[in-house]
């Protein structure tokens, strides 16, 4: 019986995150990826504010090495795209070195994100992006803090 109210907070956040997304015609999988890296990586807005900005870090690689592609591909042809892909992913090796940039999932989620979405090559389409990703973490936040409540309200009654 304890697991009933968990299950149905888990529930009814799900259902009106959906219901947002759908409504907002935003790509419901990008704000599921967003609630998904907050459980994954921290659970805290610090974490969470370090991976957002990973995960925008990673679309904006995305947006350099299609950019980079284009450019290469002039000279080199089809190769232009892998040899952008090599360089770019490349130099994570030494992003990841560092104190505060050190998340490697998040900026390939960042990658994930901006290729699976594949918006126009404009500042607009892309950070519109931005919403659903912050709603996303916005949600699961939400969603942990009423956990959160209902743990604390059972372990008193225990």
């Amino acid at each position: 019986m304890k697991t009933l109210p968990i299950a149905i907070t888990f529930g009814l956040f799900g259902a009106v995150a959906v219901t947002v997304s759908f409504s907002q015609e935003w790509p419901t999988w990008v704000m599921f990826i967003a609630w998904v890296s907050f459980y994954i990586f921290g659970k805290t807005w610090r974490s969470s504010l370090w991976v957002f900005l990973q995960i925008v870090l990673g679309m904006c690689m995305a947006v350099l090495i299609q950019l980079t592609a284009g450019l290469l591909g002039q000279l080199i042809g089809t190769l232009g795209f892998a040899v952008s892909v090599f360089l770019y992913i490349g130099s994570l090796a030494y992003i990841a070195r560092t104190k505060t940039l050190n998340n490697i999932p998040a900026w390939f989620l960042g990658l994930i994100i901006l290729f699976g979405v594949h918006p126009p090559l404009e500042p607009l389409p892309i950070l519109q992006i931005l919403i659903p990703i912050a709603a996303g973490f916005v949600f699961a936040w939400l969603n942990n803090m009423a956990v959160e409540k209902i743990h604390g309200y059972q372990s008193q009654k225990s």
